[in-house]
């Protein structure tokens, strides 16, 4: 496989899929099921953003980092990667959504998310907002991407990591957590996006490459220099797909719906056990 050189960019271009909707949350909503949260059940603690800013160069994604330095317990109460929360403004009459949580647990006093501008909606209004306005979080949710099925003595030596959309936000807090990836034998991310411009974290492959995890970017609409996998993730996986040991290899999926599906069967068809293909919900 070629190997395609990336430099750190100050800002970095969106992702865009069909509308089908995801396996797993990863930002505002599911797409296609509108994810409605309950106001009156949530528990909501202000936070003061201290980043709002693009994380694409057409500013159809941002990264905003809600500051908990006064919320400590809620910032403690996050310690699985992979979880997730409700997010609103006061005052507007748009529903809370849902937001994975991009930063790892190790990360203290602060939230990190990758947010998708959707005209209409309450991310629209997040990405709209200034540093230093007010956010309501709610409490911390789900149990995260189950990685103790895939580690210990028993667990899993190769592990294959997919992602799509704004899904890369909760692989990236599971690649900056504690995932031991440097003590496995070889763990790949496969990254789709349509094309180089519009791909996110692409200053952060560097760091998970030293991290032990290869980078496999699979672009669908390339241009003509680009000479890495093209396609979709899932088509780009299985035509270079290499010998597996099942009961050594684990499976992490956040994106979506066909994607996963697709990549699921093909692990299962394999003997890939069921448990060790590990989602975020």
């Amino acid at each position: 496989m070629a190997t395609q050189t990336f430099s750190p960019k100050p800002f970095l271009p969106s992702l865009h899929f069909s509308k089908r909707p995801p396996t797993s949350i990863s930002t505002f909503s599911r797409r296609g099921l509108s994810v409605v949260a309950s106001a009156t059940t949530a528990t909501w603690t202000p936070a003061p953003l201290s980043v709002v800013s693009p994380a694409t160069s057409d500013s159809s994604i941002f990264h905003v980092v809600a500051d908990l330095s006064s919320s400590p317990s809620l910032s403690t109460s996050y310690s699985s990667p992979g979880q997730y929360l409700q997010v609103r403004v006061g005052g507007s009459e748009s529903k809370p959504a849902f937001m994975a949580i991009a930063s790892p647990p190790t990360v203290e006093g602060k939230f990190e998310f990758l947010i998708k501008r959707v005209p209409g909606s309450t991310a629209e209004l997040i990405c709209g907002l200034k540093e230093g306005d007010l956010v309501e979080l709610g409490p911390v949710m789900g149990k995260g991407f189950p990685i103790e099925r895939i580690e210990g003595p028993e667990g899993a030596d190769s592990v294959f990591i997919f992602a799509t959309g704004t899904g890369i936000s909760a692989i990236r807090s599971l690649i900056e957590s504690d995932f031991p990836t440097n003590k496995k034998a070889d763990v790949r991310l496969y990254y789709g996006a349509r094309n180089l411009q519009i791909m996110a974290y692409q200053d952060r492959f560097q760091a998970w490459e030293s991290s032990g995890v290869t980078v496999v970017p699979v672009l669908s609409q390339p241009d003509n220099s680009w000479i890495g996998e093209t396609g979709y993730v899932q088509n780009a996986f299985l035509k270079t797909k290499p010998a597996l040991n099942p009961s050594s290899t684990g499976v992490v999926l956040c994106g979506q719906k066909e994607m996963a599906e697709e990549i699921t069967s093909a692990f299962l068809a394999d003997g890939v056990p069921k448990d060790r293909i590990l989602t975020n919900f």
